[in-house]
């Protein structure tokens, strides 16, 4: 290490403590720490060795049932107190004991074998200039490590470089958020050339970063290079543990949280000490047994005491029977214990066979496995067996999980005229059609529309704009493959298939976009090649609802493309913009149809506002304080006064047996709620496809304005209830409200 070095280092790691202090942390990419990290080892076990009998005892003795027979077993030590034998009630109770005991002992045995499994595996990490395979427990913060095809991410990574163009990759996160589409990972163009072990070695970067956060989807972090200039990293160049490296080579990334301090392990709590329904039920008939016992038992003693004062102690053959406090005493313990057998010792013993036996008929039932992912049933928790038929509520999001994810182009609005009509539509007669009449849409898309074909070849300038902003206002990255024929085509890799469908949309149209660099993008229009140069990518973020682009085209123009939902492109068009109700008509038209719509507008920038907005911009993205929010104030300064192009309509298909299966859920008493970001129709139209929503249902629309208007519609919605059955259809703005 040369002295420039060595002053680059010391000045590193002092900014570390400083920012350790402010609730950042500071990482020096392969190199020595200057504050020590949390190892990479995990565990998720419910005990240790030195924690078992503790914890397991307070688990058990939370049972009033084991309580009770304690107690019985204790009493039944005293000599001369017990009419049964000292040894009647401990040794069932132990039993109980210890088979609670082998249960747990097994249960969490087999957490710890696959901890162990996990900290074990190998991944290849950067040392002194070479590749060499260490145990994922053992990766550090700094670290700079390789995973390969199909390989699990060690650590939350910040992707650095990969084996795909422009540093991309692909990652599966089905073991964090359940969904199995691939999503798109991404490093910084500066950082995406450091291809190889030599020219990562000699780097000496600094990633300031915030506190470990549970959060999959926000990171907030700066990357310093050596000569001083900062770049904003953000989640799209984090990649988390527990997830899965697909379609890619390789990725190279620099390890920023290990352990228990990732986002998976925040987002999984170590294993609670769990009591199902039948355990809270069983406490609550013990007590009442426990009251009737205690009945039984005063009623025994003031019997006793009310026998010995009239007897007066005449029966010689028992002895002194008069009442004192030590025989009241000993009554007590003794009539206690001889009518505990009210609280049969057995149902424990019962219950926790009858669940751990059961766990291995969940873990081999077919009916519950799944041949495609070669999964099985795992019961990790017997405890909550019985809860399993208790579910009463279910909570889904739409995309993905209903429908398939897979969206196809169906609709467009351009320049307030539609495409993708029915046959008997498409001609000039029906277009003439009186004002706020319907347009009849069949199968026919967009795509073979003739109307629109016929303009696209009379090159009209408003279709033209439209699909050319399609095929530039995206995240997409072009793939060149070669097909089994031997021919070269274009797969476009994108994190959003509504991305995927509008640019292979326009390309299927004759605007293809072929080429992307981290600085500009290319568009093959009609055969003519076009470059954009890529000034500036505000991303989509769901308080945004929307992304933007700002490019300079062939002309030398700024333009600033945006696409998004029209509830945020409407409030943003400039008074002189055209076509708004005809467009606001065809995109009610295609959401009644169950149609994804987005709004589609622009703005030309002029040069001196936007170097002025650049500045302000950079400031934002560097920021490691409420970047979001400062990042949305300077986007908002600059999408405004758009001009509306118009808008398009994507269908995304149910997945098989889902309107079944829904069916059979309401039919057995279970309430769906289903959260989706469409429009109110559309979500409307999707209810009714998967039975969701049925003609018999009091349907209720809760889109209120103000807290007292939704109170209002509340109160509507108790009072005029008819019908079996109940709907609700929220907006966001009115679940804000409650």
């Amino acid at each position: 290490m040369n002295t420039d070095q060595t002053d680059d280092y010391m000045h590193i790691t002092v900014s570390n403590e400083n920012n350790h202090d402010l609730g950042q942390r500071s990482i020096l990419i392969n190199r020595i720490q200057g504050v020590k990290f949390c190892s990479n080892e995990i565990s998720t076990g419910k005990y240790n060795v030195w924690t078992f009998i503790p914890k397991f005892i307070f688990e058990q003795f939370r049972k009033y049932a084991n309580m009770f027979f304690l107690a019985v077993a204790l009493l039944q030590q005293i000599p001369g107190v017990s009419p049964t034998g000292r040894f009647t009630t401990v040794v069932p109770l132990t039993i109980i004991l210890f088979v609670s005991a082998v249960k747990e002992i097994i249960e969490d045995f087999k957490r710890h074998t696959a901890d162990k499994t996990t900290n074990r595996t190998k991944t290849l990490v950067l040392r002194d200039g070479h590749w060499i395979e260490v145990p994922w427990m053992h990766v550090k913060v700094g670290d700079v490590v390789k995973v390969v095809n199909n390989g699990g991410i060690p650590a939350d990574l910040l992707l650095l470089s990969s084996s795909e163009p422009m540093g991309m990759c692909y990652i599966e996160t089905s073991n964090l958020d359940g969904e199995t589409n691939l999503k798109l990972r991404q490093g910084l163009k500066v950082t995406a050339e450091y291809l190889t072990a030599e020219t990562l070695e000699t780097v000496g970067w600094r990633v300031d970063c915030e506190k470990p956060n549970r959060n999959l989807d926000e990171f907030v972090g700066t990357l310093w290079l050596s000569d001083g200039n900062a770049h904003p990293i953000g989640p799209n160049q984090l990649v988390l543990r527990g997830a899965t490296l697909k379609n890619t080579h390789w990725i190279f990334g620099a390890v920023l949280y290990t352990g228990k301090e990732t986002k998976v392990m925040l987002n999984s709590a170590a294993a609670p000490l769990k009591r199902s329904s039948v355990d809270k039920q069983t406490n609550k008939y013990i007590l009442l047994l426990l009251l009737l016992l205690a009945f039984l038992t005063l009623f025994t003693v003031i019997a006793n005491a009310v026998w010995a004062f009239y007897k007066d102690n005449t029966e010689w053959y028992l002895g002194d029977t008069r009442v004192t406090a030590a025989s009241v005493g000993f009554m007590v313990m003794t009539a206690f214990i001889m009518f505990h057998t009210i609280i049969p010792i057995s149902l424990q013993v019962s219950l926790e066979v009858v669940r751990f036996i059961q766990a291995f008929f969940i873990n081999w039932d077919q009916e519950m496995y799944d041949a495609d992912s070669d999964t099985a049933a795992m019961a990790r928790t017997s405890n909550l067996n019985e809860d399993l038929g208790k579910v009463k509520h279910i909570f889904s999001d739409k995309t993905g999980t209903l429908t398939r994810n897979v969206m196809e182009f169906k609709r467009c609005s351009i320049a307030g005229q539609a495409f993708g009509q029915t046959a008997s539509a498409n001609n000039d007669e029906c277009n003439q059609k009186p004002v706020g009449a319907k347009t009849e849409y069949g199968d026919l898309s967009a795509i073979d529309d003739d109307r629109l074909l016929k303009r696209i070849k009379l090159k009209d300038d408003d279709v033209h704009f439209f699909f050319t902003t399609l095929a530039v206002c995206h995240t997409v990255v072009p793939e060149v493959v070669t097909t089994e024929m031997g021919e070269q085509v274009i797969r476009y890799q994108a994190s959003s298939p509504d991305e995927s469908a509008l640019v292979q949309a326009s390309s299927r149209l004759g605007y293809v976009f072929s080429e992307r660099t981290p600085d500009t993008i290319t568009v093959v229009v009609q055969g003519q090649k076009q470059t954009f140069k890529v000034l500036h990518v505000l991303e989509f973020t769901s308080s945004r609802k929307r992304m933007s682009v700002i490019v300079k085209d062939p002309a030398g123009r700024l333009l600033l493309m945006t696409k998004g939902a029209d509830s945020v492109i409407y409030e943003r068009l400039s008074s002189d913009s055209k076509y708004t109700r005809e467009t606001f008509e065809h995109m009610e038209e295609f959401a009644e149809a169950g149609l994804r719509t987005l709004c589609i507008a622009y703005s030309v920038l002029e040069s001196d506002f936007y170097e002025q907005w650049k500045s302000a911009y950079h400031e934002a993205s560097i920021s490691l304080e409420n970047r979001d929010a400062k990042l949305e104030a300077v986007a908002e300064q600059i999408e405004q006064n758009l001009m509306l192009m118009g808008a398009t309509a994507i269908e995304d298909k149910l997945q098989e047996l889902v309107p079944e299966t829904i069916a059979d859920l309401l039919s057995a008493g279970i309430s769906i709620w289903v959260l989706t970001g469409d429009k109110q129709e559309t979500a409307i139209n999707i209810g009714f496809s998967c039975k969701l929503l049925t003609p018999e249902q009091s349907q209720f629309i809760l889109d209120a304005t103000s807290p007292e208007e939704m109170e209002i519609q509340l109160k509507d919605a108790r009072e005029n209830f008819t019908g079996e059955t109940k709907a609700l259809i929220i907006n966001g703005k009115t679940v804000d409200f409650a």
